[in-house]
């Protein structure tokens, strides 16, 4: 006997559990929080003061295999300032062979709070005519702040990924860049920078890009964790109020960083890199009512050189006639209408329709933005 209710077919469970699926995503992106999209404080701005220091100085390479900078002046004068230092005189008139040392300009970044005694790395990278730096030793160099005061002293052996190759007839190779080298914790910290941190009594926080909304946002979402102590300077900076007592205030610095903000929507851009042809269109990209057509034209201009005998026993002359075919290719492409508020993916997906390649997508942009359709900034990189 039949089952009267029989069971339904596994392909229709499986569209029917599809459907449910589909149905429980959509509820749960329609009831996701707002704040879903939110970034922390620490990622749109940064603490005044609590930043890297750029150092530089001027030093000596020695103990390089043949490739340095051989006679020129200036590392002749930085080695006899050397050997000066070291209570070694060179006669006068004496110009020594350099072919194994190279001056040099050595780079670094002091962190926040670094401390005497720290240690940082350094990079080393030749100003003459060193042909590698391969294998030299870095000769104890003072780095220096941009107030003119010496912040760390650089020593050490370089580890260069470079490799440079010259044969005798002239012919070279040369892998990766050999003449720049680094020295990982080659330099250690002499002097510390003051921040501010323990002793103002107001802590300025700077947005990393100007956004009067963004640092409302920003002021808003702190004082509702901490009240009354935030307040807005202008569209970059907030003044902060914080506890003068180093412990707490670090605490206080730490739970701000960590505070969810929705920033404001970002100005409408597009970016054109004129090098490469690169076309970017941010999301905030709107259009105003206007019509777009395309089209390409084609000229074809083909030759056909035809040799004309003469006939036999006459008086004439081999000559060559000319042939032209001239013709005219324009390709047809439809009128697209964009209405007034097309977002970003009605454009993206009007212009694929009409074919068009980056260069001709830049014309196009440059077009709507004279006629006052495109909303958004140009920028041409």
């Amino acid at each position: 006997m039949d089952n009267p209710h029989p069971h339904p077919p596994r392909r229709t469970v499986e569209i029917i559990l599809g459907v449910l699926l589909a149905a429980l995503i959509a509820l749960i992106v329609f009831l996701a929080p707002a704040y879903a999209h939110a970034e922390r404080v620490r990622d749109l701005g940064q603490f005044q003061g609590v930043r890297e220091n750029q150092l530089t100085g001027y030093g000596i390479v020695v103990g390089l295999p043949g490739t340095g900078d051989d006679n020129l002046e200036y590392t002749t004068q930085a080695m006899k300032g050397v050997s000066g230092r070291m209570g070694l005189t060179l006669p006068p008139g004496v110009s020594p062979g350099l072919k194994n040392a190279s001056a040099v300009m050595v780079t670094a970044d002091l962190p926040a709070f670094a401390k005497p005694g720290q240690r940082i790395d350094v990079t080393v990278s030749a100003i003459g005519k060193a042909k590698s730096l391969r294998g030299g030793a870095l000769i104890m160099t003072p780095l220096y702040g941009a107030d003119g005061q010496i912040y760390a002293m650089a020593q050490g052996n370089l580890a260069v990924g470079g490799l440079g190759i010259t044969g005798k007839d002239g012919s070279n190779v040369t892998v990766n860049i050999p003449t720049v080298g680094r020295i990982a914790e080659g330099a250690s910290v002499e002097r510390a920078v003051a921040t501010g941190f323990d002793s103002n009594a107001v802590l300025r926080w700077n947005l990393f890009d100007a956004d009067f909304l963004t640092a409302a946002r920003v002021r808003d979402a702190i004082n509702n964790r901490l009240p009354g102590t935030a307040t807005v300077e202008d569209g970059v900076t907030l003044a902060l109020h914080l506890p003068a007592e180093p412990d707490t205030r670090a605490s206080v610095m730490a739970a701000i960083e960590m505070i969810e903000v929705d920033p404001a929507e970002t100005p409408a851009r597009v970016v054109v890199n004129s090098r490469t042809g690169t076309v970017v269109i941010n999301s905030a990209v709107r259009l105003a009512p206007a019509a777009i057509s395309h089209g390409k034209l084609t000229v074809r201009v083909e030759e056909h050189p035809t040799v004309v005998q003469p006939a036999p026993f006459s008086q004439g002359r081999t000559t060559v006639e000319q042939h032209s075919t001239l013709s005219v290719d324009e390709d047809k492409r439809a009128v697209m209408l964009f209405k007034g508020g097309a977002s970003l993916a009605r454009v993206v997906d009007a212009l694929n329709l009409l074919g068009v390649t980056p260069s001709d997508l830049v014309a196009i942009l440059e077009a709507l933005k004279q006629a006052g359709a495109l909303k958004a900034e140009m920028v041409v990189i």
